[in-house]
């Protein structure tokens, strides 16, 4: 059993030092001898503020960037300050996301040893239904897909990942592959991520019996449990890292095939905030159109090379 004298807790803040209050000082405050490290990505001076006084009060370290460095460039910079500190585990934990005590023992438990391993609990929603329990990456189109649809199509070639919601890493796999890739911004860095991984010869592992909760609502949500209106910022990093990621990791014949199938992936992605949001559809089909071309052009810079 792993102590959680050896546990750093990494949280990314844009904006939601009420999400941090609300969910991260119950994380923090049963897991006593864990150090918290918080990212804040500057949206505001108050916020930074709010932080930072939050941090004084709980006794965690604050991060206060200039400005917003993005997701793996914040979860980079906290993972380092950890191990500055001696710290050899690294709870990520989103801001709307929370976990406890005895579900992060587990995930210590499955990251114990001297391999390179990452490990995910089963992760369920605000309202109880299952969010993630890992997912795969179909090499055919670039799509992804949860567990279900892996059982549903067990000949498809395919590569797992685990979301960065909630992920612990030992200090051997994040010392294999270098950290996050910090060219995402946002969004399919946890995918790069956990490919890289295997592939330096790391395992990643799903615990089906430690359980977290992501409840998304609390920064995309529009009060609908069925409809989750999504930033233009989601949109656009959604449909432009899908080929960035082909660029770096896949062979040039994946980034055609692809690239071919570009427009019914933004499709998709576009169709994860609901139709209610089409009703206004400035916003988010300008967003969905803007990474698709710099999806596009991508591509022709890796087929050009």
């Amino acid at each position: 059993m792993v102590a959680d004298a050896a546990l750093a807790i990494v949280v990314v803040n844009y904006g939601s030092s009420d999400l941090l209050e609300r969910n991260l000082v119950p994380v923090s405050d049963a897991l006593p001898s864990a150090a918290v490290f918080v990212v804040d990505n500057r949206s505001s001076d108050a916020e930074a503020a709010r932080v930072s006084r939050l941090a004084a009060r709980q006794g965690w370290t604050a991060l206060l960037q200039q400005d917003n460095t993005g997701f793996g460039v914040g979860v980079n910079r906290g993972v380092e300050a950890a191990r500055s500190n001696g710290r050899t585990r690294f709870l990520l934990i989103n801001p709307d996301a929370t976990i406890d005590a005895s579900s992060t023992q587990r995930l210590l438990d499955a990251v114990d040893g001297a391999a390179p391993v990452v490990a995910a609990p089963v992760i369920e929603d605000g309202a109880g239904r299952t969010w993630s329990a890992g997912h795969v990456l179909d090499l055919r189109d670039g799509s992804t897909h949860g567990r279900a649809w892996a059982r549903r199509n067990p000949d498809a070639p395919v590569r797992r990942w685990l979301t960065g919601a909630v992920l612990m890493i030992n200090d051997a796999a994040w010392s294999a592959v270098g950290g996050f890739d910090e060219d995402y911004f946002l969004y399919w860095e946890d995918v790069d991520f956990s490919m890289r991984v295997e592939d330096a010869g790391g395992a990643l592992v799903l615990v089906e019996d430690a359980r977290a909760v992501h409840d998304e609502g609390g920064t995309q949500g529009i009060g609908d449990p069925d409809v989750h209106a999504k930033s233009p910022v989601y949109y656009y990093y959604n449909v432009r890292n899908r080929m960035l990621l082909a660029l770096k990791l896949l062979d040039p014949e994946v980034v055609t095939r692809w690239d071919t199938a570009s427009v019914p992936a933004a499709r998709e992605v576009l169709l994860r905030g609901g139709r209610r949001q089409l009703l206004r559809p400035w916003r988010p089909l300008r967003a969905v159109w803007r990474g698709w071309r710099d999806g596009r052009r991508i591509a022709r810079r890796s087929l050009r090379g």
